[in-house]
């Protein structure tokens, strides 16, 4: 273990590849991506935030953990409902990993059962982590398994973890998540795009842990995929600070009321912005608050889209990082979404 989760709340199936790679900038990081070069070659240097940002973050947390409650309550029954005591929690690091232990602090008040939680790799146009899913599958049932991530936004991963279980028959490729917008997985708090504050940071409430990395020179064929641990951070950890800011309100947390279905479907949303803004990969969109808040923190952002310029409730976090990197806000008509992220083509630079 490395990092600062607890032993008891999750096993890392992950490398620790700390002081092996050196991070790169934004800008030159976004080149090579847009060059050609897979982004899980690649580590960030990690966005530290300003005092207004953290202040932001820290009211959105205020704000927002009543409802994260009510949605990790919901989650975590429907997985004991369908697992019982021995559902396996496999969250995708680094964003689920959180939401994961959440769902299973829950699962062990109610039923005073803590099931098993481990944290893998799953990368965008490479797949899932094979030689943690070997260590899980040999140690647990594939019917047990119960994916988690934080939220979805075009649904990306999603796909990506369908067409990695076709490799493990008997284990299911649904996803649970506290928000899904995009109305792609299995189980979900609610289909409300709301704000996990979790989404606000990088490390800092991720166990100072750093995105998932694979790269044949470091990562040999029987290692798990790789994370860098960010030690330096350690003043600046949240990470059980937002545990604690929802689990406080855990008991007795309500349902959320169902939101109906927009008149278009997520994809479609999609597919019109990219028309309207003349955007030919469909990768340098991110819809959702938690997308969009990413697009912020580690990528080259061109423009924020935002249902309103007047929800500081919802997107006073995006207000305020959009105003530190000069970054545009549109206000725009999103049905699905509150916010999406536009990323700026290198070759428009």
């Amino acid at each position: 273990m490395f990092g600062t989760y607890k032993p008891e709340d999750v096993t890392l199936l992950l490398k620790d590849i700390t002081g092996l790679v050196e991070p790169l900038g934004t800008r030159e990081r976004e080149r090579r991506i847009q060059s050609g070069e897979h982004y899980s070659r690649m580590l960030p240097i990690e966005y530290e935030p300003t005092p207004a940002y953290f202040a932001a973050y820290e009211d959105a947390l205020a704000r927002y953990a009543p409802m994260t409650a009510r949605a990790v309550a919901s989650v975590a029954e429907q997985i004991w409902q369908e697992k019982g005591e021995r559902a396996v929690l496999v969250s995708l690091a680094r964003a689920g990993t959180p939401i994961g232990i959440l769902i299973q602090h829950e699962i062990a008040r109610r039923y005073g059962i803590r099931v098993a939680h481990y944290a893998i790799s799953i990368i965008r146009g490479l797949g899932i982590d094979r030689n943690a899913m070997d260590y899980i599958l040999s140690r647990h049932r594939p019917q047990d398994i119960q994916f988690v991530d934080g939220w979805t936004g075009k649904g990306a991963i999603r796909d990506q973890l369908v067409l990695a279980m076709e490799d493990y028959p008997g284990v299911s490729a649904g996803l649970a998540v506290l928000s899904d917008p995009a109305r792609i997985a299995e189980k979900c708090g609610t289909h409300d795009d709301f704000l996990i504050a979790s989404s606000c940071l990088n490390a800092t409430v991720s166990g100072l842990l750093s995105r998932t990395f694979y790269r044949e020179d470091i990562i040999g064929s029987r290692d798990f995929h790789g994370a860098a641990f960010y030690e330096n951070l350690l003043p600046r950890d949240v990470t059980y600070q937002f545990i604690g800011a929802v689990e406080q309100f855990l008991e007795g947390a309500e349902p959320l009321p169902e939101r109906s279905a927009p008149d278009k479907t997520a994809a479609q949303e999609v597919a019109e912005i990219c028309r309207t803004f003349s955007i030919a990969d469909r990768n340098l969109v991110k819809p959702g608050i938690g997308e969009a808040t990413r697009v912020l923190l580690r990528r080259v952002p061109w423009k924020v889209l935002v249902h309103s310029l007047d929800d500081e409730t919802h997107l006073g976090h995006l207000y305020q990082l959009a105003s530190e990197k000069g970054v545009e806000l549109v206000e725009y008509p999103l049905v699905n979404y509150r916010a999406c992220g536009l990323i700026r083509s290198m070759a428009d630079s």
